[in-house]
């Protein structure tokens, strides 16, 4: 390989902090980079699945981390995509007055119109907030359209339980229901193939997706080239063989191990 493990994992430590890798575009000096890393606490994001995707070969390597779940502060229902890798056409979105340039793609699950339309609108004011209708039958997610389940007692058995307050009915709330589709479809809730290759080059072939992993709360302050996911992740990318696939840590990615959403 003409890439090392070391090589990888410095660039997972640049992410987990923040900051720009050395192949972002230069840009100029008014523009604003981010480099993103998973993180399945966020406030500001309800988060439901997760997995990442490997790519690679000889000269090349890409880490997609995925996650889907539902913006609390956006209104919208998204799959977030971040990209780690040496072959990355990172996202640029351009204004007038600068650039964003970012290594996160969003792909829109149900738009804030949606949730709109199936709001509940009845009741005090926060009974309606991010809470649905019961009468809703149907929802446009990921561009189909779907039944809404509404029999409050799958939710819970599922481990998604109703808002405790301002919620006397029990209604479904806005991101219980990318839970419940991410625990009953998933395939609705995950991006495609085509979605995850937007910013990778069309040729360079898939290694594996990792649906289950041990991960570390960004609090730890514990950085990827010390967590043995990422070790391993490295290893699997820069020798191409999934046999180094051999976690000793029990997986724990699953949304219900983590608080997310909550601001």
């Amino acid at each position: 390989m003409n890439f090392t493990e070391t090589e990888i994992l410095e660039k997972l430590d640049l992410a987990f902090q923040g900051i720009p890798s050395d192949d972002f575009p230069d840009g100029n000096e008014e523009d604003i980079k981010y480099n993103f890393f998973i993180d399945l606490e966020h406030g500001y994001f309800e988060t439901a699945g997760n997995k990442i995707h490997l790519y690679g070969d000889k000269n090349r390597w890409a880490i997609v981390f995925e996650k889907c779940g539902y913006l609390n502060r956006g209104g919208a229902g998204v799959i977030e995509l971040d990209y780690i890798g040496n072959c990355i056409d990172y996202p640029i979105s351009k204004y007038p007055e600068r650039s964003y340039i970012t290594n996160c793609e969003t792909i829109e699950l149900v738009s804030s119109e949606e949730y709109e339309r199936i709001r509940n609108k009845k009741g005090s004011e926060m009974e309606q907030f991010e809470l649905i209708s019961p009468e809703a039958l149907t929802i446009n997610i990921h561009e189909r359209n779907v039944p809404i389940d509404q029999d409050i007692n799958k939710y819970i058995k599922l481990g998604i339980q109703p808002r405790e307050f301002d919620n006397p009915e029990k209604l479904i709330g806005y991101g219980d229901i990318i839970r419940f589709y991410n625990e009953t479809y998933p395939e609705l809730v995950s991006a495609t193939e085509i979605e995850i290759m937007t910013h990778l080059p069309t040729d360079i072939p898939k290694i594996m997706t990792i649906s289950e992993f041990h991960y570390i709360s960004s609090h730890d302050a514990i950085f990827p080239s010390n967590q043995e996911t990422f070790l391993m992740i490295a290893k699997i990318l820069s020798t191409g063989d999934t046999s180094f696939w051999k976690p000793t840590l029990k997986s724990n990615n699953h949304w219900s191990n983590w608080e997310s959403g909550h601001l």
